[in-house]
């Protein structure tokens, strides 16, 4: 697997490439978004590990210019802790996840297996469980082909629930990864939010309920629902 790491702190670069090739992963880094962005869109790469705060181009505009170009190769966005806008912006532009600095090798290893896992398949834009289908590159959700009107929010959470494969999420969980900030507990946007998109579901099927509550933790997707 081929990694592009962009990233300007020498320190943590040198740490990013040597505990991923330790693990067999081919490593390329550049320090800088300009010459990062060229060589994403020269080279083929199996995922790129994105700093935001770059030189020359941050790593947010790097990211709009690479998906309006049609590049979907997979992201991880390197984050600082307090940069709660930019991890929203960064989900919204296309990111498939991202990490919060100061962090572990073995956490940035597990969350390359699981975008890797996420995305696996011809159809890495594709979701689609039953008559349900959500269309990552073109961000559309369809069912039984006719087309289902989301906010880009409820979007972002069907996708996360969808690709979640049928594992229990905590509110908690929802939050950070959908809205971007640790879990209040007086907080029910989530319930709120869900509330929306199962009303916006049934308009076209009344009979098909992929969100379900699970009592005193959260919610889960089914994901064997018949086409």
């Amino acid at each position: 697997m081929k990694i592009l790491l962009i990233e300007d702190e020498a320190r943590i670069a040198n740490f990013v490439c040597a505990g991923m090739a330790g693990r067999g992963y081919l490593m390329s880094h550049c320090s800088d978004g300009a010459s990062g962005l060229q060589t994403a869109l020269q080279r083929k790469h199996d995922l790129i590990l994105l700093d935001v705060m770059l030189p020359e181009l941050d790593g947010l505009s790097l990211l709009r210019q690479l998906r309006t170009q049609g590049i979907l190769t997979p992201v991880i966005l390197l984050t600082a802790r307090n940069e709660l806008q930019d991890r929203i912006e960064g989900l919204n532009l296309g990111a498939d996840d991202y990490l919060a600095k100061p962090f572990f090798v073995e956490e940035l290893a597990a969350r390359i297996q699981a975008v890797q896992r996420r995305l696996s398949g011809d159809h890495q834009h594709l979701l689609q469980v039953g008559p349900l289908q959500l269309d990552r590159l073109n961000r559309q959700v369809r069912c039984h082909q006719q087309d289902i009107d989301l906010t880009s929010r409820e979007f972002t959470l069907l996708e996360f629930l969808m690709r979640s494969d049928g594992q229990t999420l905590t509110r908690g969980q929802i939050l950070e990864h959908v809205w971007g900030y640790d879990f209040d507990p007086s907080t029910n946007v989530v319930d709120v939010c869900i509330r929306r998109l199962r009303s916006k579901i049934a308009e076209l099927d009344p009979d098909l309920s992929p969100i379900e509550s699970v009592r005193g933790t959260g919610y889960r997707f089914r994901t064997g629902i018949a086409v």
